[in-house]
């Protein structure tokens, strides 16, 4: 039977208790990451574009450290875009996180976000150990 342990770095708490999802799910040696948004812990939204994308990577490295991964081990990734305009310096934000394997990698362009004011999610798969 497969092991499933929720993971839950220090600082995204809340995200458990207050929305009821784990911000990440270990089953055997495949990390799943809930999308990841540009905001602090305390759920404020980061200001500015390039500072909202870093966030979002930072909170996704949090996952991956937490499970004992790195960006190295993210197979695949999917992000979620209010303007793909914002797509050329995404990929410059992208590019100091996955520096020796990429993903697998699908944008997507939509309206919107779960609060006001964020304009990208990041949501990956990772195999631990295998970057």
């Amino acid at each position: 039977m497969p092991t499933r342990h929720e993971i839950i770095p220090r600082g995204m708490e809340n995200l458990r208790e207050r929305f009821h999802y784990a911000p990440g799910v270990l089953v055997d040696g495949t990390l799943y990451i809930a999308g990841q948004l540009g905001r602090d812990e305390e759920l404020r939204a980061i200001q500015g574009a390039e500072a909202q994308m870093i966030q979002a990577f930072d909170n996704v490295a949090k996952i991956l450290d937490a499970a004992g991964a790195s960006f190295d081990d993210v197979v695949e990734m999917t992000t979620f875009h209010t303007d793909m305009r914002d797509l050329a310096l995404f990929m410059q934000v992208k590019d100091r996180y996955f520096r020796n394997r990429v993903p697998a990698w699908t944008g997507i362009g939509i309206s919107a976000l779960a609060m006001p004011g964020l304009i990208v999610e990041i949501k990956c798969i990772a195999v631990i150990g295998s970057g």
